[in-house]
Protein backbone atom coordinates (compact mmCIF):
# COMPACT_ATOMS: atom_id res chain seq x y z
CA UNK A 1 0.00 0.00 0.00
CA UNK A 2 1.19 3.50 -0.86
CA UNK A 3 -0.54 6.51 0.71
CA UNK A 4 0.05 9.98 -0.72
CA UNK A 5 -0.50 13.20 1.19
CA UNK A 6 -3.76 13.92 -0.58
CA UNK A 7 -5.10 10.59 0.72
CA UNK A 8 -3.97 10.97 4.35
CA UNK A 9 -7.49 11.95 5.43
CA UNK A 10 -8.82 8.60 4.20
CA UNK A 11 -6.61 6.67 6.62
CA UNK A 12 -5.88 6.68 10.34
CA UNK A 13 -2.46 8.24 9.84
CA UNK A 14 -1.98 8.77 13.58
CA UNK A 15 -2.15 5.00 14.14
CA UNK A 16 0.04 4.26 11.13
CA UNK A 17 2.74 6.71 12.23
CA UNK A 18 2.68 5.62 15.88
CA UNK A 19 2.75 1.98 14.83
CA UNK A 20 5.85 2.43 12.67
CA UNK A 21 7.94 4.88 14.72
CA UNK A 22 8.73 2.45 17.55
CA UNK A 23 9.87 1.88 20.18
CA UNK A 24 9.68 5.47 21.37
CA UNK A 25 11.39 6.62 24.58
CA UNK A 26 9.11 8.17 27.17
CA UNK A 27 9.73 11.54 28.75
CA UNK A 28 7.98 11.47 32.13
CA UNK A 29 7.82 15.22 32.60
CA UNK A 30 7.41 16.81 35.99
CA UNK A 31 6.47 20.45 36.36
CA UNK A 32 4.93 22.72 38.97
CA UNK A 33 2.38 25.50 38.55
CA UNK A 34 2.84 29.04 39.82
CA UNK A 35 0.46 28.07 42.63
CA UNK A 36 2.77 25.22 43.65
CA UNK A 37 0.66 22.33 42.31
CA UNK A 38 2.82 19.44 41.15
CA UNK A 39 2.19 17.95 37.70
CA UNK A 40 3.46 14.72 36.19
CA UNK A 41 2.72 13.45 32.67
CA UNK A 42 4.32 11.12 30.09
CA UNK A 43 5.16 12.06 26.50
CA UNK A 44 6.41 9.53 23.97
CA UNK A 45 7.45 11.97 21.24
CA UNK A 46 10.79 12.61 22.95
CA UNK A 47 14.44 12.82 21.91
CA UNK A 48 17.72 14.75 22.09
CA UNK A 49 17.64 17.88 19.94
CA UNK A 50 21.27 18.99 20.35
CA UNK A 51 24.45 18.09 22.20
CA UNK A 52 25.94 21.59 22.08
CA UNK A 53 24.29 22.96 24.10
CA UNK A 54 22.67 19.78 25.41
CA UNK A 55 19.01 20.24 24.57
CA UNK A 56 16.14 17.81 25.01
CA UNK A 57 12.78 18.04 23.29
CA UNK A 58 9.35 16.51 23.51
CA UNK A 59 6.07 17.14 21.73
CA UNK A 60 2.94 18.24 23.58
CA UNK A 61 -0.37 17.63 21.85
CA UNK A 62 -3.51 19.71 22.10
CA UNK A 63 -5.56 17.60 24.53
CA UNK A 64 -6.52 19.01 27.93
CA UNK A 65 -4.14 16.81 29.94
CA UNK A 66 -1.15 18.06 28.00
CA UNK A 67 -2.02 21.72 28.51
CA UNK A 68 -1.17 21.65 32.23
CA UNK A 69 2.39 20.60 31.46
CA UNK A 70 2.78 23.18 28.74
CA UNK A 71 1.22 26.00 30.75
CA UNK A 72 3.43 25.22 33.75
CA UNK A 73 6.55 25.25 31.59
CA UNK A 74 5.56 28.53 29.99
CA UNK A 75 4.96 30.05 33.42
CA UNK A 76 8.02 28.77 35.30
CA UNK A 77 10.45 28.09 32.39
CA UNK A 78 11.50 24.84 34.09
CA UNK A 79 10.82 21.10 33.94
CA UNK A 80 12.40 17.73 34.68
CA UNK A 81 12.43 14.68 32.42
CA UNK A 82 12.35 11.43 34.40
CA UNK A 83 13.22 8.11 32.75
CA UNK A 84 10.51 5.45 33.12
CA UNK A 85 11.88 2.10 34.28
CA UNK A 86 9.85 -1.11 34.36
CA UNK A 87 9.08 -0.75 38.06
CA UNK A 88 7.49 2.66 37.42
CA UNK A 89 5.38 1.74 34.38
CA UNK A 90 2.06 1.44 36.23
CA UNK A 91 2.60 4.75 37.99
CA UNK A 92 3.49 6.39 34.70
CA UNK A 93 0.28 5.03 33.16
CA UNK A 94 -1.79 6.38 36.05
CA UNK A 95 -0.27 9.83 35.59
CA UNK A 96 -1.29 9.79 31.92
CA UNK A 97 -4.99 9.99 32.82
CA UNK A 98 -6.89 13.25 32.58
CA UNK A 99 -7.08 15.15 35.85
CA UNK A 100 -8.10 18.69 36.68
CA UNK A 101 -5.31 21.23 36.81
CA UNK A 102 -5.59 21.48 40.60
CA UNK A 103 -4.83 17.76 41.05
CA UNK A 104 -1.35 16.53 42.03
CA UNK A 105 -0.48 13.62 39.69
CA UNK A 106 2.34 12.53 41.99
CA UNK A 107 -0.29 11.80 44.63
CA UNK A 108 -2.76 10.21 42.20
CA UNK A 109 -0.07 7.85 40.86
CA UNK A 110 1.38 7.09 44.29
CA UNK A 111 4.75 8.38 43.11
CA UNK A 112 7.39 9.53 45.58
CA UNK A 113 9.11 12.80 44.79
CA UNK A 114 12.09 14.85 45.85
CA UNK A 115 12.98 18.40 44.97
CA UNK A 116 15.19 19.23 42.03
CA UNK A 117 18.70 20.51 42.70
CA UNK A 118 18.95 22.93 39.78
CA UNK A 119 15.33 23.86 39.08
CA UNK A 120 12.37 24.44 41.42
CA UNK A 121 10.51 21.36 40.20
CA UNK A 122 9.95 17.98 41.91
CA UNK A 123 11.43 14.86 40.37
CA UNK A 124 10.40 11.21 40.52
CA UNK A 125 12.44 9.82 43.40
CA UNK A 126 12.64 6.22 42.12
CA UNK A 127 13.46 7.11 38.52
CA UNK A 128 16.96 5.91 37.54
CA UNK A 129 17.73 9.12 35.64
CA UNK A 130 16.48 12.69 36.04
CA UNK A 131 17.31 15.46 33.59
CA UNK A 132 16.64 18.95 34.91
CA UNK A 133 15.91 21.52 32.22
CA UNK A 134 15.35 25.20 31.69
CA UNK A 135 13.06 26.16 28.83
CA UNK A 136 14.83 27.16 25.63
CA UNK A 137 11.76 27.70 23.47
CA UNK A 138 8.36 26.33 22.46
CA UNK A 139 7.80 25.85 18.74
CA UNK A 140 4.21 25.60 17.54
CA UNK A 141 3.77 22.92 14.88
CA UNK A 142 0.23 22.63 13.62
CA UNK A 143 -1.97 21.74 16.58
CA UNK A 144 0.98 20.65 18.72
CA UNK A 145 3.95 22.23 20.45
CA UNK A 146 7.58 21.17 20.48
CA UNK A 147 9.18 21.97 23.83
CA UNK A 148 12.96 22.39 23.87
CA UNK A 149 14.83 22.53 27.15
CA UNK A 150 18.48 23.16 27.97
CA UNK A 151 19.94 20.55 30.33
CA UNK A 152 21.15 22.19 33.56
CA UNK A 153 21.42 19.15 35.85
CA UNK A 154 21.67 15.37 35.50
CA UNK A 155 21.09 12.66 38.11
CA UNK A 156 21.78 8.95 37.69
CA UNK A 157 21.47 6.16 40.25
CA UNK A 158 24.81 4.69 41.27
CA UNK A 159 23.90 1.15 40.21
CA UNK A 160 22.95 2.36 36.72
CA UNK A 161 26.11 4.41 36.23
CA UNK A 162 29.22 2.76 34.79
CA UNK A 163 32.76 4.07 34.70
CA UNK A 164 33.74 5.97 31.54
CA UNK A 165 30.40 7.80 31.79
CA UNK A 166 28.14 5.06 30.47
CA UNK A 167 24.58 4.10 31.36
CA UNK A 168 24.06 0.38 31.95
CA UNK A 169 21.00 -0.40 29.79
CA UNK A 170 20.33 -3.69 31.59
CA UNK A 171 20.01 -1.89 34.91
CA UNK A 172 18.24 1.15 33.47
CA UNK A 173 15.38 -1.14 32.35
CA UNK A 174 13.62 1.55 30.29
CA UNK A 175 10.08 1.16 29.01
CA UNK A 176 9.33 2.04 25.39
CA UNK A 177 6.08 3.11 23.78
CA UNK A 178 4.70 1.09 20.90
CA UNK A 179 1.49 1.93 19.02
CA UNK A 180 -1.08 1.45 21.76
CA UNK A 181 1.01 -0.65 24.10
CA UNK A 182 4.40 -0.56 25.77
CA UNK A 183 7.58 -2.58 25.33
CA UNK A 184 10.38 -3.94 27.48
CA UNK A 185 13.78 -2.92 26.13
CA UNK A 186 15.97 -5.75 27.33
CA UNK A 187 17.82 -7.39 24.44
CA UNK A 188 20.90 -5.74 22.99
CA UNK A 189 23.29 -6.77 20.21
CA UNK A 190 26.34 -5.36 18.39
CA UNK A 191 26.68 -4.84 14.65
CA UNK A 192 27.70 -6.43 12.38
CA UNK A 193 25.96 -9.59 13.61
CA UNK A 194 25.87 -12.88 11.68
CA UNK A 195 22.99 -14.19 13.80
CA UNK A 196 20.41 -11.67 12.60
CA UNK A 197 17.63 -12.90 10.29
CA UNK A 198 18.12 -12.29 6.58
Amino acid sequence: MIISEENFQNHSMSKLIKGAVVPRPIAWVSTVSQDGIRNLAPFSFFTVASMSPITLCFSVGSVDKDKDTLENIRETKQFIINVVSESLANQMHESSKEYDSNVDEFEMAGTEFEEGDFVSVPRVKQSPVHMECELDRVIEIGEGNLVLGKLVGYHIQDDVYEETDKVNPHKLKPVGRMAGDYSYIQDFFPLPNDHLPK
